[in-house]
């Protein structure tokens, strides 16, 4: 964990869930850490946060380099912001699939190309992508969510392939479902949530939810410097979600 003393991490929706894990984790092993999100209430200790919406290019760029300059360098880039949606291919409208999309998929985009310069100057460069298990099974009333994180998938493969040459590693964790406030507000407009908890937890092998912090310590683990021959991989964090039936 001391590889990142004195790199810049930059980690999106960073105030909560398992971007604060990951920027928590980062500032814990050295690293100086910047946090973007639409609202820095609950931001962790210890880091610059940034209020900024990964929607608006103009805020996207003004906040990628005051987060770059105000570290002096950035290293490590975490595309963690993201949203969520519910229904079956009936049930979104164009605007609400223009809406995930925008944060999800756009969103990346947006950040790692105002990213890019510094990363390039970096020895270290790695951006860390969150994707989901859902983008290698099919789960019910997830159409929306599972298309924007299978561009997620196909976004990294596709950004370690140019980047390659960059020096810049872009990797990316795929978490099953996640012990989040997301996950925490569907239960809470279940119609049950005790039965809708307890499906999440069945429908992963080991008969519970990932825990943020085991998501971020992926995440920090396919940034280190320590992990420079890893590129285009997506790692599962999914309690045996994808691979296997029990």
């Amino acid at each position: 964990m001391s590889d990142f003393q004195g790199l810049g991490a930059l980690v999106t929706g960073g105030c909560s869930g398992i971007g604060a894990a990951t920027a928590t984790l980062l500032r814990a092993a050295g690293a100086q850490v910047t946090v973007l999100d639409v609202s820095t209430d609950h931001a962790p200790d210890d880091v610059l946060a940034i209020r900024c919406d990964i929607t608006d290019p103009e805020a996207v760029s003004r906040a990628v380099s005051t987060a770059a300059e105000g570290m002096g360098r950035l290293d490590i880039l975490v595309n963690n912001a993201g949203i969520g949606a519910v229904g079956d291919i009936g049930q979104n409208a164009d605007e609400e699939w223009a809406r995930v999309f925008d944060v999800n998929v756009t969103g990346i985009a947006r950040v790692t190309r105002a990213a890019l310069p510094y990363l390039r100057r970096s020895p270290h460069a790695a951006v860390v992508n969150l994707c989901s298990a859902v983008a290698f099974i099919g789960v019910r009333q997830r159409a929306l969510y599972s298309a924007s994180k299978g561009a997620v998938h196909a976004l990294t493969l596709a950004m370690a392939a140019d980047h390659a040459a960059d020096g810049i590693r872009v990797t990316a964790v795929a978490p099953g479902t996640v012990d989040t406030p997301w996950v925490g507000r569907l239960l809470d407009g279940a119609e049950d949530p005790a039965r809708t908890a307890e499906a999440l937890r069945k429908r992963q092998p080991l008969g519970r939810l990932v825990s943020a912090d085991e998501v971020a310590r992926a995440v920090v683990g396919l940034a280190a410097p320590g992990a420079g021959a890893t590129t285009g991989t997506v790692l599962h964090v999914d309690g045996g979600m994808v691979a296997l039936r029990l």
